[in-house]
């Protein structure tokens, strides 16, 4: 409307509150793409108990006889086996979630508050499963790789050397390389400095570094020690390399199967009830754990040197 010569106009702040606003969903920062627990081969569990059955090595009498004649003793014996096998108990990450039914039953539209909840405590529970599966006191791969099977930088940062060591310590049909982006970069800038930069490989539609054509895989559960400060330069950290595969005696992670409220692998969701306060309670659990069948299957190459991109530069 006008008032006299003056043109007035509705406000944008007016405006505003008749608009649509389009929202998202809660943006989780800290989630990942959780690769090692899709490249993993899994086990599910009737009991939550996994016994690790090995041949006694060292003196097993399978020495073949060869010999031309025909009258030949033939040897006896017998494959020996462990008498206290390691057993493995799976362990449980569980957490409560309390929604109050006020909030479910005025306020989901667009979003059910409910399941939105119960998406985003999935999802944490899901990226302690890929912490612990390197470092649980327990089973952690990094606590139960054998003292034969661990290998030191030799300059620090991670060569072409080191990832060749460790290909030696885990030569049959090794399945893939896990690292920290940082020791992904740093392993990338030491190829390119020797003229010898990593090929490239796609797996579920994403490209991947690899070396020897074994592709090298992103992990921040691999941790980088000493990189507290925003600005600080360097760190430590580890990197392996895994066979998986249950029939080719890898590196395997447990589940329990068939759980009551069973959302995904090992993972159940279970209504606890509703409170005289009328809070609503969810129970999630998560029960897995990881088992090396055999000691070759994983090596570790330790005190690697993320560096920094300007460490090369000076």
């Amino acid at each position: 409307m006008a008032e006299g010569n003056k043109v007035v106009s509705l406000s944008a702040k007016a405006a505003y509150n008749l608009a649509d606003v389009t929202k998202t969903s809660p943006v989780f920062d800290s989630l990942t793409p959780r690769w090692v627990t899709r490249l993993l081969d899994w086990k599910g569990l009737d009991t939550g108990i996994f016994r690790l059955n090995k041949v006694k090595e060292g003196d097993t009498p399978l020495d073949t006889l060869c010999s031309q004649k025909i009258h030949t003793k033939i040897p006896e014996g017998f494959v020996d086996y462990e008498q206290n096998p390691r057993e493995y108990n799976l362990n449980s990450i569980s957490t409560i979630i309390n929604v109050n039914t006020k909030v479910s039953d005025l306020y989901s539209s667009p979003t059910e508050q409910i399941q939105e909840q119960l998406r985003l405590a999935i999802e944490s529970l899901k990226e302690r499963q890929e912490s612990e599966l390197f470092n649980n006191d327990d089973y952690g791969l990094l606590n139960n790789i054998d003292d034969s099977q661990r290998v030191q930088s030799r300059t620090g940062s991670p060569t072409p050397d080191d990832l060749d060591e460790l290909i030696s310590k885990v030569w049959k049909e090794p399945s893939f390389f896990l690292a920290h982006p940082k020791a992904i970069a740093a392993f990338g800038r030491e190829c390119t400095r020797r003229g010898v930069p990593p090929a490239t490989i796609n797996l579920f539609g994403s490209s991947f570094l690899s070396w020897r054509g074994i592709p090298i895989i992103p992990t921040n559960k691999l941790f980088v020690d000493g990189l507290k400060e925003p600005k600080s330069k360097s760190g430590k950290t580890n990197i392996l390399l895994v066979r998986t595969g249950f029939e080719k005696q890898g590196v395997v992670g447990l589940f329990q199967n068939n759980l009551p409220g069973e959302q995904s692998k090992g993972l159940s969701v279970r209504f606890r009830g509703i409170d005289n306060n009328g809070v609503g309670s969810y129970l999630l659990s998560l029960y897995c754990s990881a088992v090396i069948l055999s000691k070759d299957a994983i090596a570790v190459l330790e005190d690697v040197d993320v560096g920094n991109y300007y460490d090369y530069a000076q």
